[in-house]
């Protein structure tokens, strides 16, 4: 198989190209240059993968660098700052603006999704982003050594319901309680902003509570924490974390919940009921 990887920012599009070529697929990476590490360059060349570089906006060529390199499956890796479409800074070339055009709304699954649409059209096939990365879906239960005190239990349970909401309208992945109380909840900013932002409004002993949306694509931006959110929630003072079992990736694997664990911080794998997600 020649996979396209269409890379973001952070840890995850270093992850699957690993993970791919260990498996004996050849690479091609089409890297965001608004998101995407420097970084990835070096990787690529160590993976004798090619890598082309591509502004946001240029979706066509985008396109014609997957068709140029016969890439018939290809993988979303990585988030793209929704609030970038927002920047004076993007260009859309005509393809681009024709997606734009069609949509009844620019939240996440509807521009991601137009875009799987558009490499549909071209007979690449999107696959489920967490395909190469099955061992690192957070697992069901308690994940750390200290479980939810009580009120932390409370306060997931009241989160949950809120959480989804939010999700399932697209708005966010991702809430801040404390005391049953909604602190913050997460729109285009991401997930550390809202940690930081709820430390500052409510201080030490929040609850981050983070969900895939209730009819989750896995295939695109599927919910990700890592070891730099243990860090961001030490830095807040929040004390507390849900993450859905199965459908959240923990990108660093095990060095995350060392990392609660020495911050004195517990993490929970949600049970999800697959057949209403």
């Amino acid at each position: 198989m020649r996979l396209g990887l269409i890379a973001g920012n952070g840890r995850f599009p270093f992850l699957v190209l690993d993970a791919a070529r260990a498996q004996g697929h050849e690479v091609v990476v089409v890297a965001a240059q608004e998101e995407a590490s420097a970084d990835l360059n070096a990787a690529a060349s160590r993976h004798g993968a090619a890598i082309h570089w591509v502004s946001i906006g240029q979706l066509s060529k985008c396109m014609n660098l997957l068709a140029s390199e016969g890439v018939t499956h290809a993988v979303m890796a990585g988030q793209v700052k929704h609030a970038k479409l927002f920047s004076q800074g993007i260009v859309p070339d005509l393809l681009f603006l024709k997606v734009l055009k069609q949509l009844a709304s620019r939240n996440t699954d509807g521009l991601i999704g137009a875009v799987a649409n558009v490499l549909r059209e071209r007979g690449i096939e999107l696959l489920d982003s967490t395909a190469l990365l099955q061992p690192l879906l957070a697992r069901e239960g308690v994940l750390t050594k200290r479980s939810p005190s009580e009120d932390e239990q409370k306060d997931f349970e009241f989160g949950y319901r809120m959480a989804d909401a939010i999700a399932a309208l697209d708005i966010g992945q991702t809430i801040a309680v404390r005391a049953q109380a909604v602190v913050a909840v997460e729109a285009m900013e991401g997930t550390d902003e809202v940690i930081a932002r709820a430390g500052r409004l409510a201080g030490a002993g929040v609850a981050i509570v983070k969900v895939a949306k209730p009819s989750q694509d896995m295939r695109f931006d599927v919910p990700v924490v890592g070891v730099a959110t243990i860090r961001a929630m030490q830095d807040a003072g929040a004390t507390a974390l849900s993450i859905d079992a199965g459908r959240a990736l923990v990108i660093d694997g095990d060095a995350v919940f060392v990392a609660a664990n020495e911050a004195g911080i517990t993490v929970v794998g949600r049970a999800v009921d697959r057949k209403s997600a």
